[in-house]
């Protein structure tokens, strides 16, 4: 059995652990946009595949019983390609995505928002000086309606593009605690938090610190899931998965 990870989440490293004691050969695959990453147990591989056809290929080359998708839940372009190319290709496909934030206490007061487009509208409207917490690939659909707010960027790595001078980058990586969210927002006066629904529990005190200190919270909605593809929320449902593969 041979096994292709789609990885760079925590869930996905709890899952290389697991099969890695089950004796799996699972392959974990980055897509090596983070600069440091946390590396899984097991073998890995970095970088894109080309496409659905080059993913349809390294299926069949490395003769993969299965996948799982267990990327970020806005990676939406791999997770696209994981369908199409498993499909084609008569390979089992797992989605483990963690579940989101719509069930947090105080979710039904935030802003949700179909994209970050209209998430940066709405974060220029309700503020002067927004965190924005959304990683760095969207934040170029940020810098126009935000131009002339002091918003106050963290991210893992430097951004790709120039920002405006009066915005502050904050490189930082979670997990994140209370006490430290409370101190960010209180620090910088922030007035708007942006986030996505990512979920998990790395950076989930940042929704509390806000609803603390009655912040404004904009948060961009998950895509639907796939039809046809299932899913699981942790990585203990994966691994059983994997096995009665």
């Amino acid at each position: 059995m041979t096994v292709l990870l789609l990885g760079g989440t925590g869930e996905a490293r709890e899952l290389a652990v697991l099969l890695d004691r089950a004796g799996v050969h699972v392959v974990s695959s980055l897509a090596g946009r983070v600069e440091r990453p946390r590396l899984p147990v097991g073998e890995v591989r970095m970088g894109g595949f080309g496409g659905v056809p080059g993913l349809r290929d390294w299926l069949s080359a490395h003769g993969v019983t299965a996948v799982v998708d267990a990327t970020h839940p806005f990676a939406e372009g791999i997770s696209a390609n994981a369908v199409a190319a498993c499909t084609a290709s008569g390979v089992p496909l797992l989605r483990l995505a963690r579940p989101g934030w719509s069930a947090e206490e105080g979710a039904e007061e935030w802003h949700w928002v179909d994209d970050h487009a209209a998430a940066a509208a709405l974060a220029a409207s309700l503020g002067r000086r927004p965190l924005l917490t959304v990683g760095r690939q969207p934040l170029g659909e940020f810098v126009g309606p935000l131009v002339g707010h002091r918003a106050v960027v963290r991210v893992v790595d430097p951004p790709e593009i120039n920002l405006p001078a009066p915005w502050l980058v904050l490189m930082d990586r979670g997990p994140y605690d209370l006490a430290g969210e409370l101190e960010l927002l209180g620090e910088h006066g922030i007035d708007v938090l942006v986030s996505k629904d990512s979920g998990g529990s790395y950076t989930r005190p940042k929704l509390r610190a806000a609803g603390q200190l009655g912040v404004p919270v904009v948060v961009v909605r998950r895509r639907a899931a796939v039809d046809g593809v299932e899913t699981v929320e942790d990585a203990e449902s994966a691994a059983r998965w994997v096995v009665g593969w």
